[in-house]
């Protein structure tokens, strides 16, 4: 019972609380990013479904257990966003590094499926969105089942795992939101009242301080009167988010930051890869670009940005502002020493290359990673120099204009070429006021 879920005292708590028979009916798995939260999550799920008489064991031979392995569960309902291509990839280098070992097998088909589970039926019924991309789908069930056939060719083998990350790219990007819709919520609380097809039902909300604020109220109502042999649990990095009501509806479970050394013992023991720099990290070792990259060409885009702000005030023939000529000055060094040269002369050419060099943005984590990298250069711009008014002033602009952007990708899904185009008109209007 729990034996994959390392380095987390509150394990014992948990699994005292089920042997017990003292596990609430809602539950709020509350620490750090990668800090087994959802792990955890699903392997409760499993366990509490558990038809053996003595639940627990990983490799129970019972149906109930076997479904949940494998994540098909139908008593088994996933909603929220998290990070899925960097583990699906890590995952996927693990099992082409020992394609016929059934547990690198079964890693790479868990990390596609908590993927395919945010697709369910359930959550998706007469939603006209689902249409759309419903033929990757059905694309990566086949090409997974086919991936998990002992004695594929190697060559096939590859070929196949490249067409699932790929697919499994492009079905995060246009089929997720950052948030939870209340639509879901409520699809779920309708599921929850549903008799289980085994022993329990399991709702797990991941990230759940991202879900929509009518999301949010129509979870307190399924919290208020918890159906009978459902359990619920809301994982959570930032906890104070989530409204009062709800927390108090609760119990807490609360995961610890682990040490550099345990998270390295994580990755040699899950991904079987030696590798000390975190488990944040590992994973982001899979992007395309990094935050090496993704630093210079914020900077580039600063000073392209301030640059244009610049033309259209001596076009205008307006006093430019000192904060508008220091900001290029700090950041087209930063993006020249980057490689990326002097900054851009015309929109359309910014944004192609921003574009280009992310990839395109298939990744959605690159698009975070973008605004993060953004962020990060202009506060160290407010630090740089002497402080004023009119740089604090422009800095504000950046971040609250940043923050719009971050919130319409996240929101409402819109395209991150449409995102940086309305983002660099405000900043270059913005700056040339």
């Amino acid at each position: 019972m729990f034996d994959n879920i390392l380095h987390q005292n509150v394990i014992s708590q948990i699994k005292e609380d089920i042997e017990g028979g003292k596990l609430a009916p809602a539950l709020l798995f509350a620490g750090p990013e990668f800090s087994g939260k959802g792990t955890s999550a699903l392997e409760l799920a499993r366990v509490i479904s558990c038809e053996a008489a003595k639940a627990g064991k990983w490799n129970c031979s019972c149906p109930g257990c076997g479904r949940h392995r494998l994540l098909v569960s139908p008593d088994l309902l996933l909603l929220g966003s998290r990070r899925f291509f960097e583990e699906i990839a890590a995952a996927s280098r693990c099992c082409l590094g020992d394609p016929e070992n059934h547990a690198t097998r079964l890693l790479f088909s868990r990390a596609v499926r908590k993927l395919l589970a945010r697709f369910s039926p359930v959550l998706w019924e007469d939603e006209p969105k689902i249409k759309k991309i419903s033929g990757l789908i059905a694309d990566l069930e086949e090409d997974l089942e086919d991936f998990a056939r002992s004695g594929l060719e190697k060559e096939k083998r590859e070929k196949r795992c490249e067409t699932i990350l790929k697919n499994a790219a492009r079905l995060e990007a246009e089929g997720l939101g950052e948030q939870i819709p209340v639509s879901m919520i409520r699809r779920a609380s309708y599921w929850s009242r549903l008799a289980p097809l085994g022993k329990h039902k399991c709702i797990i909300i991941e990230n759940a301080e991202r879900m929509q604020e009518g999301a949010k109220n129509s979870l307190l109502k399924i919290l208020e009167e918890p159906p009978a042999r459902v359990t619920i649990v809301l994982t959570s990095s930032r906890p104070g988010s989530l409204l009062p009501t709800v927390l108090s509806r609760l119990r807490l479970y609360q995961f610890a930051k682990r040490r550099a050394e345990a998270e390295a013992e994580v990755v040699r023991r899950i991904f079987r890869e030696e590798y000390s720099l975190g488990i944040g990290s590992y994973l982001e070792s899979f992007l395309p670009v990094g935050d090496s990259v993704l630093y210079p060409l914020g900077a580039w885009f600063a000073a392209s940005t301030a640059a244009a702000a610049l033309r259209d005030l001596r076009r205008q023939k307006k006093t430019v502002p000192p904060p508008l000529v220091d900001m290029g000055k700090f950041a087209a060094p930063i993006a020249e020493q980057g490689g990326l040269g002097r900054p851009a002369s015309l929109s359309g050419e910014m944004i192609a290359r921003i574009v280009k060099t992310c990839d395109g943005f298939q990744i959605p984590h690159v698009t975070r990673l973008f605004f993060k990298n953004c962020y990060a250069l202009v506060s160290a711009w407010l630090r740089s120099g002497a402080p004023s008014p009119e740089k604090t002033a422009c800095a504000e602009l950046w971040r609250t204009e940043l923050d719009k952007s971050a919130a319409g990708w996240d929101t409402y899904n819109i395209s991150p070429v449409m995102i940086l185009e309305g983002l660099a008109e405000s900043l270059v209007k913005g700056m040339a006021r």
